[in-house]
């Protein structure tokens, strides 16, 4: 039994030092990895930039209203089902049966016709 003792502690304190390092070199490639996607994204971002510039106007024009209304009327999304394709085409999104529709506050116009959000 101490032959076999002998050689079994030296292999596994030969062992440490190496699965040490192998931990250092899986870190630095993750750290790598890491660093090479965020490269890439910023740089897809910076080829997009004069895109997104471009379709501003009509993201702060023509959606956000309608988000706005949509969220207006839709008051929480989580109220509802997923959306349901019929056989002829239309959409239905029905709104879940634990969740009864409630009429949503008028908001207080002042005189001078402001509204407070």
């Amino acid at each position: 039994m101490r032959r076999i003792l002998g050689p079994m502690s030296l292999t596994i304190l030969l062992a440490l030092p190496a699965a040490a390092q192998e931990d250092s070199e899986t870190e630095r490639g993750f750290d790598l990895l890491r660093e090479g996607s965020r490269m890439i994204l910023e740089g897809i971002l910076e080829d997009m930039r004069p895109m997104l510039e471009e379709a501003r106007p009509f993201f702060e024009e023509e959606m956000l209203p309608f988000l706005e209304s949509l969220g207006a009327l839709m008051d929480d999304i989580t109220a509802y089902e997923r959306p349901e394709r019929l056989p002829n085409g239309d959409i239905i999104i029905r709104r879940s049966p634990d969740r009864p529709w409630t009429e949503p506050e008028e908001p207080e116009v002042g005189e001078d016709g402001e509204v407070e959000l």
